[in-house]
C-alpha cells in the first residue's frame, strides 16, 4: 500500500506546464521568479440581511458548499442610519482558500461552473487591480453544481478575487491564462 501524497490537476499543471511557459514568456533568471496564486478569496454581501438574519446563515450555507471550507460572516465596520445598520451586525459571508482546496476550487470553477454562465463569452480580462491580483464577479451563485436550485428561495451574486505573487498585470493575466482561466480574446488550446 503505497501513500502518495493527492496533488490537485492544476497544480501539477502549474508545475509542469505554467512555470516552463512563463520562464520562456518573461525571462525570468530563477523558477523562484515566477508569479504563483497565492489564495483565493470569495466573499459575498447580502442584500437584507438587516432585516433577517437568517439570510446571511444561507449564504454562509451556501459558500461553504461552493468552496469546500466554512465560511465566515463579514461584519459591518460602522453605524448607517439611513440603512439602519449597527456597527459589528453581520452582513455578508466570506471564505478565504489556499494550498489544495484552492486549486480544487479554480478546477471546478473554469471546468464546471463559468461555462453554465448564460451567452458566456469568456471573462473580462480588465479586471486587474495593477498589483498583480484579479477581480471575478459572479452575478447568480447558480452556476456552481453544489448549489440545489430547488432550494435557493434568491439569487444573488458574489465576488472572487484571484490574489498572486506577481508584480504586473501582464505577469498575472499570463498566469492565469495559462491555468486556463477562459478570457475574452484568448486563443483556445
Amino acid at each position: 500500500m503505497s501513500t502518495t501524497k493527492y496533488t490537485p490537476r492544476l497544480a501539477d499543471k502549474y508545475k509542469k506546464e505554467v512555470v516552463p511557459a512563463l520562464m520562456k514568456r518573461f525571462s525570468y533568471s530563477t523558477v523562484m521568479q515566477c508569479p504563483r496564486l497565492e489564495k483565493i478569496c470569495i466573499n459575498r454581501g447580502v442584500n437584507g440581511a438587516v432585516s433577517d438574519k437568517k439570510l446571511v446563515d444561507v449564504a454562509i450555507d451556501e459558500l461553504t458548499m461552493i468552496s469546500g471550507q466554512k465560511a465566515t460572516p463579514t461584519m459591518s465596520k460602522k453605524d448607517i442610519s439611513n440603512f439602519k445598520l449597527r456597527k459589528n451586525m453581520p452582513i455578508g459571508a466570506r471564505v478565504t482558500l489556499r494550498g489544495t482546496k484552492m486549486y480544487e476550487f479554480l478546477d471546478r470553477l473554469i471546468a464546471t461552473s463559468l461555462p453554465r454562465v448564460r451567452d458566456f463569452k469568456g471573462i473580462n480580462d480588465k479586471a486587474f487591480d495593477g498589483r498583480g491580483n484579479y477581480t471575478l464577479g459572479v452575478t447568480e451563485q447558480i452556476i456552481f453544481p453544489e448549489i440545489d436550485i430547488d432550494k435557493v428561495n434568491k439569487i444573488t451574486g458574489m465576488d472572487i478575487t484571484f490574489v498572486t505573487t506577481a508584480q504586473t498585470n501582464e505577469e498575472a493575466y499570463e498566469l492565469l491564462k495559462e491555468l486556463g482561466m477562459p478570457f475574452k480574446g484568448a486563443k483556445k488550446d
